[in-house]
């Protein structure tokens, strides 16, 4: 049975857009929180979620998020009524663009929690994540080419480094949405899994992650992100300095000792 404890009650309000509970002791659940409009990012959620990223990049106990949508879907995408309003700028909240969360600085993982629609900024939230868990019947597309928009939100560039190139451009030019079992062929997710276990295993994939080393999955993360951008030589010598700086931390110590003596490592992420 999943206990959960609120980080902040001032975001656990049912009626919040966005929706915050801690999960254990190491994983923060984000939920959107606007069923009955598919958890369409209006600027208000943009800015609640702006707020929680902040939180948790900034609670040391926290060491992986998941993303996850109220109702039947992740997300649709941006609120179309507020976007007539001429509203685009502010749900894409400064630099941290779309949602508050797409561009923002984050040096934890992150998982979506796939089920029903993930459309347009919603699937592009997804991309922004480390991981994927999908429901059987989600479906994820780019559809902004039907509105006279492009995937502004990192879709563009970010799904092209995710799946085949011919893939990523028959969904950003047709606008046409691609089931789960698409999805993870092309490599977009991780698993899928019935759309009632969905969060289980995003749970299950963040009970893993947080079971490690947290400055390690931190420096693993900053490597990671520079696979696409460097070459070798470079991706070496910052390898070499992430190991550098994980000698110098209590952690590291703490590591071998704990393997030595047959125990579970006491992480205290110092």
């Amino acid at each position: 049975m999943r206990t959960a404890e609120t980080i902040a009650p001032t975001l656990a309000n049912k009626a919040d857009e966005v929706l915050m509970e801690k999960i254990g002791d190491h994983i923060a659940l984000v939920t959107l929180n606007r069923p009955d409009v598919c958890n369409a990012v209006n600027v208000e959620m943009s800015r609640k979620m702006l707020r929680i990223v902040w939180l948790i990049e900034h609670d040391p106990e926290i060491r992986v998020a998941v993303l996850t949508g109220a109702g039947n879907n992740f997300s649709a995408g941006a609120d179309l009524t507020e976007l007539c309003q001429g509203q685009g700028r502010n749900i894409a909240d400064g630099p941290a663009g779309f949602g508050g969360f797409v561009f923002a600085a984050r040096s934890k993982p992150w998982i979506a929690a796939v089920h029903g629609h993930a459309l347009g900024g919603g699937a592009e939230m997804v991309l922004a994540c480390e991981m994927a868990v999908a429901g059987q019947n989600s479906t994820f597309g780019l559809p902004e080419v039907k509105r006279c928009l492009v995937p502004g939100a990192g879709g563009a560039f970010r799904l092209p480094r995710s799946i085949p190139r011919v893939f990523a451009n028959q969904l950003v030019l047709t606008g046409e949405p691609i089931s789960a079992r698409k999805a993870e062929q092309f490599g977009l997710v991780n698993m899928i899994v019935d759309d009632d276990k969905v969060l289980n295993e995003a749970l299950k994939l963040a009970r893993s992650i947080a079971s490690n080393a947290p400055l390690a999955v931190q420096e693993a993360m900053k490597l990671l992100r520079m696979a696409e951008d460097h070459d070798d030589d470079e991706l070496a010598r910052n390898t070499i300095r992430s190991i550098g700086r994980l000698m110098h931390t209590e952690d590291f110590r703490e590591g071998p000792r704990a393997f030595l003596e047959r125990r579970d490592a006491v992480w205290k992420a110092r």
